[in-house]
């Protein structure tokens, strides 16, 4: 059974950092792409970060570009987002995501508040 547990949210000071953690379990995250996504109160979710392929590809929002960093071990099958430099406007949970023939599959989400 596909599982996604994200962890690492919490508050921050604006400039300061955090670092999310995607615990993948029901299948190998080497072979499926990891999507990180946020949602912020009143707003639609959306796209941060993702690493796909054998090669880890990386993709970027533009709006985290340069400050944000997604990152996996495949021994823990854990994926990771390092958030520097953060800022108000990055307030939101954050879930991770995989799709998987077809279905998408989402975490629960951690919580995360900058504070200006």
């Amino acid at each position: 059974q596909v599982q996604l547990v994200e962890s690492g949210g919490g508050l921050v000071q604006f400039g300061g950092s955090l670092r999310l953690s995607c615990a993948a379990s029901g299948f190998t995250i080497r072979t499926y792409g990891v999507r990180w996504y946020r949602q912020a109160p009143g707003k639609e979710r959306e796209f941060v970060a993702s690493i796909i392929g054998a090669a880890g590809s990386t993709n970027y929002a533009d709006p985290v570009k340069g400050r944000f960093t997604i990152s996996r071990d495949n021994a823990k099958n854990t994926v990771y987002l390092q958030m520097n430099s953060l800022k108000p406007e990055d307030t939101a949970v954050y879930y991770c995501n995989v799709g998987i023939w077809s279905r998408d599959y989402w975490g629960q989400g951690t919580q995360v508040t900058v504070s200006s």
